[in-house]
């Protein structure tokens, strides 16, 4: 299957989906921005812990479908950054499955990875 990439998720947002079927992230990234500004609610998505330039065949992650998306603004202190709102997105996911990269492809400014779904013994993540 083919799905558009959430990458540099922290292992601890992974490990919570995988204990919790249901969990609501909150992204910030740009590039992680831009994909949730493309999908749709019911769609699929992989997340990985691994940064985007160090994502290749192989790379494991999750599976998971987005269940809301809700886009916002937050106000950053002007102290610490030379902007005064952040955009954020805050999409609750439900756990789907397992998964390890087979391809990477760039398309519309936007990541895509084929990936094999996996059995839970499978996995090295963690």
């Amino acid at each position: 299957m083919e799905l558009p990439l959430l990458s540099g998720i922290t292992r601890r947002a992974l490990d919570a989906l995988l204990r919790n079927p249901f969990r609501t992230l909150e992204i910030r990234s740009a590039r992680n921005y831009i994909v949730l500004e493309r999908v749709k609610e019911g769609d699929l998505v992989f997340l990985t812990y691994e940064s985007l330039e160090d994502v290749t065949r192989g790379t494991e992650g999750i599976v998971a479908r987005v269940v809301k998306i809700e886009r916002m603004f937050q106000r950053v202190p002007w102290e610490e950054s030379d902007e005064r709102e952040v955009s954020v997105c805050r999409v609750q996911l439900r756990l789907v499955g397992l998964g390890r990269i087979i391809d990477v492809e760039e398309k519309d400014g936007m990541v895509f990875v084929k990936v094999r779904e996996m059995m839970h013994h499978e996995m090295n993540m963690g």
